[in-house]
């Protein structure tokens, strides 16, 4: 079915079904990399997802090159999380993650070095949203990841 012929709850559906399965996607991923995650990070996990998949909608967006595409991605997910954690973790006090003693931090929500890291798991991201739509939906056909990466390093 094509997305102009789904009803409003359809739509709503599709957005909270890909919320959840990026959002656990992400818990997976933050734990195997820190050790440990909290579930606050599933909805933020999740909303990253949401928004990149939404951008990623737009052909506008989907025909840059896969660098540009990484950058905006990577500024969206920082964006996030640093609203997020100035949420959790300063007004809050839930002290879910501090990058106060990392390079270039921002009130120790953001820095440098993750920001690095998203750039380079954006293809990753990009790639997962994109297949869980087809996976659950048939939507476009399906590529592999290891095309994404290749447009991400020769600048395709």
């Amino acid at each position: 079915m094509s997305a102009k012929k789904l009803t409003e709850g359809a739509k709503i559906r599709r957005i909270l079904i890909l919320w959840l399965c990026l959002g656990m996607i992400y818990l997976t991923l933050e734990g195997l990399w820190r050790g440990w995650t909290n579930i606050v990070m599933l909805p933020i996990g999740g909303f990253c997802g949401i928004a990149i998949g939404a951008v990623n909608q737009s052909p506008y967006f989907y025909k840059c090159k896969m660098v540009w595409q990484s950058l905006i991605g990577a500024i969206i997910v920082l964006t996030v999380e640093f609203t997020s954690g100035c949420i959790v973790n300063l007004w809050l006090g839930l002290g879910i993650w501090d990058y106060t003693g990392k390079f270039g931090n921002i009130m120790g929500q953001i820095c440098v070095q993750y920001g690095i890291l998203w750039f380079f798991l954006m293809p990753f991201a990009i790639w997962m949203e994109d297949y869980l739509r087809w996976v659950f939906w048939k939507e476009n056909n399906p590529y592999t990841l290891l095309s994404i990466y290749t447009e991400l390093f020769t600048f395709k």
